[in-house]
């Protein structure tokens, strides 16, 4: 399933590991690369000695394409951190969550492949001017920080694509082979993907956090932050119900950010500790019944799309 996005990212399959910020895992992201996709180390706002451990970790378990996530305005040392990636010979950078315009130059200088993460045509159109050479666009379906105009997948793509003339990559609402074609149908090139990334045998998140996504119903997400301006979706837990009382009581905005920093994200993901913290949680957890190894996923999710599309072309014509 080659294509312009395969060819400049030189994977297999145009399918991409969401960052998945503070809790990303050298092992789940070299299993994805080296199976075809593209594995993300997301930096969240890791010290910069803790990013690097885990991307010389990264570089111990594969040779294939990796990338790194760099959220720009969540770091507080991103001109240092970009420079150590160029050191390193890091073959992709995707920056998000701030203007990636000063950063593009100097990573395309070094021959490093810049993905921008977008939620808007108009973020896109930026992107694409600073000169990046992919742009992956979230809908508002994805797990953890979403954006305030809360687009859906399903409308943003078709309206980026036509504006965008590099590779557009799906991302929100993405979990098996349908949903791979229908993001092929709409004009992207490829997928991103967090929330079914999670449950699988090689994610080394605690199984609380995969049994919960593993049991989910299309109900079972829930975004809190709209009053604070601070947006996430979450999967619903008694520590994130407490979360949306607060919102709605009015209750201070540092109470809330001192509540949903990563350490409680930590504590909900990898301690499993959902009493006192959260786990992220994309709406599309409902389809997601099974936890398989990331080589079963990423070829199953191919070979349906394949046939999706097949039938598809042979009920048009």
């Amino acid at each position: 399933m080659g294509n312009l996005l395969t060819e400049r990212l030189n994977i297999t399959y145009p399918i991409l590991q969401g960052g998945m910020g503070n809790i990303s895992d050298p092992g789940l992201a070299a299993a994805i690369s080296n199976v075809g996709g593209l594995g993300t180390i997301g930096v969240g706002n890791m010290p910069v000695e803790e990013v690097l451990t885990k991307i010389k970790e990264m570089m111990k378990r594969t040779s294939k394409p990796y990338c790194v996530n760099v959220p720009i305005s969540v770091h507080p040392h991103t001109e240092q951190l970009i420079q150590e990636l160029i050191d390193l010979k890091v073959p992709v950078v995707s920056l998000s969550a701030g203007n990636p315009a000063p950063f593009v130059s100097l990573l395309k200088e070094h021959d490093i492949t810049v993905i921008c993460v977008s939620s808007t045509v108009s973020q896109a159109k930026k992107a694409e001017a600073a000169g990046v050479d992919i742009i992956v666009c979230e809908g508002y379906e994805a797990a953890g920080i979403n954006a305030l105009n809360e687009s859906t997948t399903m409308t943003l793509i078709p309206q980026v694509v036509e504006k965008a003339s590099v590779p557009v990559v799906a991302a929100g609402g993405i979990a098996d082979g349908k949903g791979l074609a229908a993001a092929l149908s709409l004009g992207a090139l490829g997928v991103q993907m967090g929330t079914r990334f999670i449950a699988t045998k090689e994610s080394p998140y605690h199984d609380n956090y995969k049994q919960k996504i593993i049991h989910a119903t299309d109900e079972s997400t829930i975004i809190v932050g709209r009053r604070y301006h601070h947006i996430r979706r979450l999967m619903k837990t008694n520590y994130v119900h407490k979360l949306a009382e607060l919102e709605m009581n009015h209750e201070n905005p540092n109470l809330f950010i001192e509540k949903t920093t990563e350490d409680h994200h930590k504590l909900g993901a990898i301690v499993g500790d959902l009493d006192n913290g959260f786990i992220n949680g994309g709406q599309i957890a409902g389809l997601i019944d099974d936890c398989p190894t990331v080589e079963e996923l990423v070829e199953t999710m191919v070979r349906d799309a394949k046939q999706i599309l097949k039938l598809s072309m042979e009920k048009l014509l």
